[in-house]
């Protein structure tokens, strides 16, 4: 939609657990760089590209980020405001907002934690042109697995992890389309255009099985 080659982009995350190591994971896997990435210790830039065997391994052994030798500490102000591409939010809610809005430098905000900018912050973004995956689409993997989960257990069924990741796949980027399209149908930014989308989607069902005549 923007136009972006994660081939040839940079990617920052700010976060190192469930959610950030797989979202590294995924970018790396694309051909994107990481150049920074950070945990609860502290925050890591190399402009070079982190590699992220490295990262793991050193996690495995020191359980957390600091002092990992191939990059350089960084503050986790310093890490939201470097230059690049992609900048996944997977840690903290909170963490873009007016005082710093206006100094973040990336083409897309992706959050992968739950609130982690806020709303006087949105419209800074919106204005600098900095397109913001929220949080409604860009985290709902998790709960689109687990209701997949349900459905094995109650049919007695078992996905192979290939059919798991294809059904997600189609599901998520439907729900992205639909988004993307009453943002645009609309004159909406993303976050308001995926609160409508869901929120009228439960209405028609709700509707449609007559549970509220």
């Amino acid at each position: 939609h923007i136009g972006l080659d994660l081939t040839t982009s940079t990617a920052v995350i700010q976060g190192f657990g469930n959610v950030g190591s797989y979202t590294a994971q995924f970018l790396a896997d694309t051909g994107a760089k990481i150049i920074g990435i950070s945990d609860v210790s502290t925050g890591l830039y190399n402009p070079e590209g982190l590699s992220l065997d490295a990262l793991h391994a050193y996690i495995a052994k020191n359980r957390v980020l600091e002092g990992f030798p191939d990059a350089s500490p960084i503050s986790n102000e310093e890490l939201l405001e470097l230059d690049c591409d992609v900048l996944a939010l997977a840690a903290l809610q909170n963490q873009i907002t007016v005082e710093n809005a206006d100094r973040i430098k990336c083409k897309m905000l992706a959050e992968g934690a739950n609130g982690p900018t806020t709303l006087e912050a949105d419209e800074i973004l919106n204005e600098k042109g900095i397109f913001v995956l929220p949080d409604i689409l860009g985290n709902a993997g998790g709960v689109t697995v687990s209701y997949f989960e349900w459905v094995q257990g109650t049919q007695n069924l078992t996905w192979t992890l290939n059919e798991i990741n294809e059904r997600l796949k189609s599901i998520l980027l439907d729900a992205f389309q639909r988004t993307l399209n009453r943002a645009q149908t609309e004159k909406l930014d993303m976050r308001t255009a995926a609160l409508i989308e869901g929120v009228s989607r439960v209405t028609e069902a709700k509707l449609l099985r007559g549970l509220f005549p």
